[in-house]
């Protein structure tokens, strides 16, 4: 039987892009939960998440759109996903009910960087500007290509600028300020 807080549909109505409330925790996707695994009520785990080694027996994580918290009661690799179990869900039946749930950690529970590394979350928002202040847009999405991430910058006009996440390129970023400057490339 799966423990869920009472729905706060009409509170998500009133927040604007699903920002949370000033003070409520920011929750982040690792994985999605799929079928079942054996009979003792484990469940697979699919990652989404370049850091599985935080999801650990003893830590909670975050089931579904009401965030239903659950203790990991013992974890497994099993590639390329994880077999998890929990305390509430103590065999194959019950878990079962978690099948194709979101599974979140809250942003505040995130390991440190090293200095000069971010998160997605953290760049996401950021005013990007150039070097003599120059306002570009708003830092919108990032795009994962393999060879280097590029940021998707959305202009006040709604255009799209596409800058590669290069040193060269990206020349600061100040979370204080929520500002990202951006070199813009020079074509010939």
């Amino acid at each position: 039987m799966i423990r869920r807080r009472p729905s706060k549909t009409s509170d998500r109505q009133e927040l604007d892009a699903g920002s949370p409330r000033q003070g409520e925790p920011v929750f982040l996707v690792v994985g999605r939960l799929r079928r079942p695994h054996g009979v003792k009520g484990e469940i697979i785990l699919e990652l989404i998440t370049d850091f599985p080694q935080r999801l650990r027996k003893g830590i909670t994580i975050y089931v579904g759109d009401d965030h239903l918290p659950l203790e990991i009661a013992s974890r497994r690799v099993h590639p390329p996903c994880l077999l998890l179990s929990f305390r509430e869900y103590p065999d194959r039946d019950s878990v079962g009910e978690l099948r194709n749930e979101l599974v979140y950690v809250r942003a505040d529970q995130l390991p440190s960087l090293p200095e000069g590394e971010y998160y997605h979350h953290q760049l996401i928002g950021l005013e990007a500007v150039t070097e003599d202040e120059t306002a570009l847009g708003v830092l919108e999405e990032i795009l994962e290509t393999g060879a280097a991430d590029v940021y998707l910058v959305r202009t006040p006009e709604g255009k799209e600028l596409l800058f590669p996440a290069l040193e060269e390129v990206i020349r600061g970023i100040d979370l204080e300020k929520k500002q990202i400057t951006i070199r813009p490339q020079e074509w010939e």
